[in-house]
Formats: C-alpha cells, sequence, structure tokens
C-alpha cells in the first residue's frame, strides 16, 4: 500500500468522523414523545436522554393507587429513553452503514 493511498484512507477516515459529529450533534437536538397509561403520562426526551418534559392527566393520580403513577411515569420515561436511543443509533447507522461501533456514541 502506498503513501498516496493511506493519506486517502487518513483523509477518508477524519471526514468519517466530523460527519458522525455532526450527525450525533444534529439527533441529540431532536426530541421524541412518549406516553404510557393510554397519554395518562407524556414524556418528551431528547436525543442526549435528557427528560425535557413530564406531563400527568390528573386522572391518573389516584391516592389509594400511587404505586399506579409511579409505573406510569417510569414506563412512559424508559419508553422516552428508549425511543432517543434508537433516533441516535438510526443516525449513526446512516453514516456506518448499520455496523455497531463500541464506544461510538
Amino acid at each position: 500500500m502506498g503513501m498516496g493511498n493511506m493519506n486517502q484512507m487518513l483523509k477518508q477516515a477524519q471526514k468519517l468522523q466530523q460527519d458522525m459529529l455532526k450527525a450525533k450533534e444534529a439527533a441529540e437536538q431532536q426530541t421524541v414523545t412518549a406516553s404510557a397509561g393510554g397519554g395518562l403520562v407524556n414524556v418528551v426526551v431528547s436525543g442526549k436522554m435528557e427528560l425535557l418534559e413530564l406531563k400527568i392527566d390528573p386522572k391518573a393520580f389516584d391516592p389509594d393507587d400511587p404505586e399506579m403513577l409511579e409505573d406510569l411515569i417510569k414506563a412512559a420515561v424508559n419508553r422516552g429513553i428508549g425511543e432517543a436511543q434508537t433516533m441516535l443509533e438510526q443516525a449513526m447507522g446512516k453514516l456506518t452503514g448499520g455496523l455497531n461501533i463500541p464506544g461510538l456514541f
């Protein structure tokens, strides 16, 4: 392998790294919405896996069953985080051709 080929490969790797960083930053700016309990609990999660919004329908408040509300909140948050992770993986997968590169994001 000549030096020209090696330099070309390095340039391609650097461009891929820059493109991946841009795609990750763009995905982190996006949000997903998820809900639980038929819409009793709604969340918005960012691509950075941050909970941005939490809305609870007053119908979800049952003073005799606080565990139900706790479960709905956990379910909605976990669903939102899962969807945000999928969104990020899809954004990165477009650049990596679906390769799972450990430590990438």
